[in-house]
């Protein structure tokens, strides 16, 4: 009876039992690096890392190990994958896709996986730096997540057009000028939904040039890239955004950037905060209809900022379902509030998040 009592468990023990270990060298010399390792939404992770690298650095090599070496002031005017990582840290990402958010790995980390995808490894290096080396890799599983989950069915308020009409379709400057399009909705509360900007790389800029100012004077005493440079405040519901969230690359930050900006709804969906959002790409500088002076130019294919948006926070695994709204009067063709024209197919994106207390149906 005992013996027959164990093999009933046999199937939960496999499901959770580490597999073996994956061992695979990371060429300083290659981007990413295809692991082969293929993870589900929960497995979590052991890496251990050996090996040096080599970096030229004012003529003088330095050698360094996975977890980096400390970036000096000239590597603030750099680009890394991973801003707060050391020089030629080990570093890894889930899945492909440009929107996929890079970590820190080092010399050894537990990680647990929100989301399934092909495990990428690579260093944390910019487009100047020539590391030469590798790192030997042990890439092990402590326990993995369900094989097969079942698709989530949570129950999630229905966003309608009714409701997708309450919503203006466009931003105001501070003299009234229409300017970009609303295109995306996020339903959940707030402190969710900052998180999730977070985990899909999204940080929070500055609201003042002082805040900039003083922000810039940590960085640099920090050795930290500075990223939150400002924007500019527009008008939604009678009043200026509630957050302004930027996903750029430290060195491109004043020209070209990934942005956007929130509004809390003043209605709700069965219960759960709504908050509207208008995202723009920041391609360079053009000049400001308004005044004649410098402005930046935004990507006139809207569409394009919104895919990004919605692709960044798909690849946390936070987000429960994505759909498509269609308003009765959609915004396809227009000019921004400094006189650029741009274009949309005019639909609205709606991001659920999962709920705290997710019940599927």
């Amino acid at each position: 009876m005992r013996w027959y009592a164990l093999l009933l468990c046999l199937p939960a023990l496999a499901q959770t039992s580490p597999d073996l270990a994956k061992e695979l060298d990371v060429d300083a010399t290659q981007q990413w690096i295809d692991s082969g390792v293929d993870l589900r939404a929960g497995d979590s992770l052991q890496f251990t890392s050996t090996g040096t690298l080599t970096i030229a650095n004012n003529k003088n090599n330095k050698t360094i190990g996975p977890d980096g070496a400390p970036r000096g002031f000239r590597d603030l005017l750099k680009s890394y994958p991973v801003n707060e990582a050391g020089q030629g840290a080990l570093i890894g990402r889930i899945g492909s896709s440009d929107a996929a958010v890079p970590f820190l790995i080092g010399a050894t980390r537990q990680f647990q996986s929100r989301r399934a995808g092909r495990l990428f490894l690579s260093v944390n290096k910019s487009s100047s730096d020539t590391p030469d080396g590798s790192f030997h890799v042990t890439v092990s599983f402590v326990t993995r997540g369900p094989e097969n989950p079942a698709a989530a069915n949570y129950q999630l308020p229905e966003i309608t057009v009714a409701m997708v009409d309450r919503i203006p379709r466009r931003v105001t400057d501070a003299q009234g000028n229409a300017g970009d399009n609303t295109n995306f909705m996020v339903i959940g509360p707030e402190q969710k939904v900052l998180q999730t900007f977070e985990a899909a790389g999204w940080v929070k800029v500055d609201r003042e040039k002082e805040d900039a100012v003083i922000h810039t004077i940590v960085a640099t005493l920090t050795k930290q890239a500075y990223v939150e440079l400002p924007m500019s405040e527009l008008t939604l519901f009678g009043r200026v955004q509630d957050y302004g969230l930027a996903h750029a690359i430290p060195i491109q930050v004043v020209a070209q950037r990934h942005h956007l900006r929130l509004w809390k709804a003043p209605f709700q969906a069965d219960g759960q905060e709504v908050w509207v959002g208008a995202a723009t790409h920041d391609v360079g500088f053009d000049r400001d209809n308004r005044n004649n002076g410098i402005t930046h130019k935004i990507d006139p294919n809207v569409d394009d900022e919104r895919d990004f948006v919605s692709n960044s926070l798909n690849e946390t695994g936070l987000v429960a379902r994505i759909s498509y709204v269609i308003p009765t009067q959609a915004s396809k063709e227009a000019r921004t509030a400094t006189g650029a024209t741009f274009h949309s197919d005019g639909r609205m994106l709606i991001i659920h998040l999962i709920p705290a207390t997710a019940v599927p149906k």
